[in-house]
């Protein structure tokens, strides 16, 4: 039989489907395709539906697709519901022994059939990619590729992945722009290439028709309020950024409501459905692909009423805070929002990225091109690998770096003018520093004090206002901390803030991390500490032991003693670490969490008499 199949003709095959006794094998646009047993399962019930060939094929291939992952929707779920789509239409006759289908024209897929596609889609261009980063790192090891090469390798590797990668996210939205917004964060160890394509969805995924968001809005309005939109907006403008699950407009409110400028926030059509079943694919991809990043995007909020109670709260801890003067948080009109509208103050600002990228560019009359060389090389500099064939940024002083990177395109420039533009340079580093070292310790304060920060400090809710202040947006991911799970992350964060690394320094940071929750499988007190650092410091030892990314270091300290019991307090907090780790890559800042916050996690312990002072009798320092 099989001969007869794939045997080649001249004139044109009708697709077809053949029962071979326990599975089936479907002839698709030209191509032979064999189901597995419990595919065929579901392609058989599916049959029995109005659906078309292709859309029975489809779900039956993401169901194949699953089960080599091993984790695969529920059959009995799926046969269910096809079942009782239509269960008395049969599309069955019997030719020959052998069944064949006979499908009414193709309709439009209905909302259960929704994921499945999706899921299809995904990983028809995602899963040859993961293969090709497969197959390349298994090359590596067996044909010993050396320093240079492997470089060139992966950067090429890059260059033709990454576009795709954003074609697949902004093809699919959900789930996977916020993937992309959480990758773009890490330019720590995810390749630059990624990064520059990426950045884009942190505030700039092509937006929604205007007319649609303009009917969600006055539905809101309607149904929650009573209003109607003409008497609550004189006019929906421009949008401002459009990300995962909503989108920003700038707006201006009627006279009754004050007139005033607003931004509003509007929830993207299906937003909430189409993540849950996005996050089945996601956990998928992490098992085969990301390890380690499962963890990484967990909760999200589908309520906007929700959020803006959470700005709400943060303003008054604002205010009530030593930051009161330096940093601000939108104000919500809370008698407008909603669960699918927000609408809070406006504020005038660029984004951190933006702002330091707008003043490094005019250094170069404007040249960005040349300004994100200056950038790409000096964030190069910061994570130097092991391969011998590298020197490090240390062996070379500021003026050789610039001169290196400015190369033939610059030989105009003097030496006075090269090292003019070094010490422009260096001003905005330090500048960059002193806006994220504020950043650090206000979230270092919301977490240690307040117990309420934002889970999501991704570069895109961070602005540098018009008049000089830091504007700190979207708290969708607001996080909480109980008065417990303070102390006990105090504990941990004091201990790790220390500037020694003694082996009492060891064992006093694997206590602490045993009574915030932490469990490891042989209580091994120097891996759990090497735990603690990567959650809530810096990856940098990884880095040294030649891991590129953070997950490839997990996954080595798991294989030494693995953690069997983590606590939900420390995955967010440890997220947040991570998070603003990316940014400060960005910025080109190396950055370690556990310093900025030691202060902050001491004062906590003092206030509440569960650590030692601060100051011994007012008079001396604490001796680290």
């Amino acid at each position: 039989m099989g001969s007869n199949i794939h045997r080649q003709s001249n004139s044109p095959q009708k697709d077809r489907v053949t029962y071979t006794g326990n599975s089936y094998l479907i002839y698709l646009n030209g191509t032979f395709v064999f189901l597995s047993r419990k595919a065929s399962a579901l392609f058989h019930d599916m049959t029995k539906t109005r659906c078309s060939l292709k859309l029975c094929a489809a779900a039956a291939l993401c169901c194949q697709t699953y089960a080599v992952c091993d984790h695969r929707p529920s059959i009995h779920f799926l046969r269910t519901t096809f079942s009782n789509a239509n269960p008395a239409l049969s599309l069955y006759q019997v030719q020959n022994g052998a069944s064949v289908v006979h499908h009414p024209p193709s309709i439009s897929s209905s909302s259960f059939l929704e994921p499945t596609i999706r899921a299809v889609r995904f990983w028809r261009h995602v899963g040859p990619i993961v293969l090709h980063y497969k197959f390349t790192e298994l090359w590596f090891k067996v044909a010993h590729v050396n320093a240079k090469v492997r470089r060139e390798t992966w950067d090429e590797l890059h260059d033709l992945h990454s576009q795709t990668g954003l074609r697949v996210i902004l093809d699919l939205r959900g789930l996977f722009v916020k993937i992309g917004q959480v990758m773009s964060s890490r330019a720590d160890f995810i390749p630059r290439q990624y990064i520059d394509v990426f950045q884009t969805l942190q505030d700039s995924v092509p937006p929604w028709n205007h007319a649609q968001i303009q009917e969600i809005v006055r539905d809101s309005l309607k149904s929650c309020q009573g209003l109607q939109l003409e008497e609550v907006f004189d006019e929906i403008g421009e949008v401002l950024g459009s990300a995962s699950i909503g989108q920003v407009h700038k707006a201006k409110l009627s006279q009754k409501y004050g007139g005033e400028t607003v931004a509003i926030k509007v929830m993207h059509p299906n937003a909430e459905k189409m993540f849950r079943d996005d996050f089945k694919v996601f956990r998928t991809l992490c098992k085969v692909a990301l390890p380690g990043w499962d963890p990484i995007i967990r909760e999200l909020e589908f309520d906007y009423s929700n959020e803006a109670n959470n700005l709400i709260c943060v303003r008054n801890n604002i205010a009530k805070s030593p930051y009161a003067n330096k940093v601000v948080v939108p104000e919500p009109k809370m008698d407008l929002c909603s669960k699918k509208l927000l609408v809070m103050e406006f504020l005038s600002g660029k984004k951190l990225a933006s702002h330091i990228e707008g003043r490094v560019a005019s250094m170069f009359d404007g040249d960005l091109s040349m300004t994100r060389k200056v950038l790409k090389a000096k964030q190069q500099a910061m994570f130097e690998t092991n391969d011998s064939e590298s020197c490090t940024n240390s062996e070379k002083g500021v003026l050789w770096q610039l001169n290196e990177i400015l190369g033939e395109s610059h030989k105009n420039l003097n030496i006075l003018n090269k090292g003019v533009k070094a010490l422009q340079l260096a001003s905005l580093s330090h500048d960059a520093r002193k806006k994220l070292s504020l950043i650090l310790d206000v979230t270092g304060h919301q977490i240690f004090n307040d117990g309420l920060y934002n889970g999501d400090p991704h570069p895109g809710n961070i602005l540098v206002l018009d008049c000089g202040r830091l504007g700190l947006i979207d708290y969708g991911q607001t996080r909480r901390l109980t008065k417990s799970e303070r102390l006990a992350l105090a504990g941990v964060v004091s201990s790790l803030g220390k500037s020694t690394n003694s082996l009492k320094s060891v064992h006093e940071i694997a206590d602490a991390m045993r009574k915030f929750g932490f469990r490891s499988r042989d209580s091994n007190d120097e891996n759990t500490a090497k735990f603690a650092a990567l959650y809530f410091d810096s990856d940098d030892e990884g880095r040294k032991l030649g891991y590129a990314t953070p997950q490839k270091y997990l996954q080595y300290l798991n294989a030494i003693d693995p953690m069997v019991a983590v606590p939900d307090a420390a995955v967010f907090v440890a997220r947040t670490s991570f998070l603003f780790r990316g940014l400060g890559a960005l910025l080109q800042q190396s950055l370690h969490t556990s310093q900025h916050w030691r202060r902050h996690a001491l004062t906590a312990l003092e206030r509440n008499g569960d650590g030692r002072p601060l100051y011994n009798l007012g008079m001396y320092p604490i001796n680290d």
